[in-house]
């Protein structure tokens, strides 16, 4: 006895459904990706011709054209200074402390940080500045 064969359908895959997810996932990572926590400064970096690239350090001190301090994310007083760095001191003697001031910042305000540095002995103390955009013998 022979049973009559049924014709199968050729089996397709759909990726229809597959592309539309994949182009969900990137529209929402990309979305996602682009908004940022962290408030940036409107920094005037001096500029130097003689200085070196380095690696971010942890402990960075903001020295803004205003007068304030600020030490990660905080803002601190020129009183409460000395306090927060404490807090850093140890890791700043580790890795080091960079210095980020305006350059429109007072000159006091910079050696202000710098004495505060030196109280809590840590040694490397970098200043952050931008390269030069042009030679010093070019500008009037």
């Amino acid at each position: 006895m022979r049973f009559p064969r049924r014709r199968r359908d050729p089996v397709e895959v759909n990726l229809t459904p597959l592309i539309d997810v994949v182009f969900l996932l990137l529209i929402f990572f990309m979305v996602s990706t682009t908004f940022e926590t962290r408030q940036a400064l409107e920094l005037e970096l001096p500029e130097s011709e003689s200085g070196q690239a380095m690696e971010a350090a942890p402990v960075t001190v903001v020295v803004t054209a205003a007068g304030e301090y600020r030490l990660g994310e905080r803002v601190h007083a020129a009183g409460m200074l000395g306090e927060a760095l404490a807090a850093e001191a140890e890791q700043a003697r580790e890795h080091g402390l960079v210095v980020e001031a305006d350059g429109r910042a007072a000159h006091a305000d910079v050696v202000r940080v710098l004495d505060r540095a030196a109280g809590l002995e840590i040694r490397r103390v970098r200043i952050a500045t931008v390269a030069a955009a042009t030679p010093q013998a070019e500008r009037p």
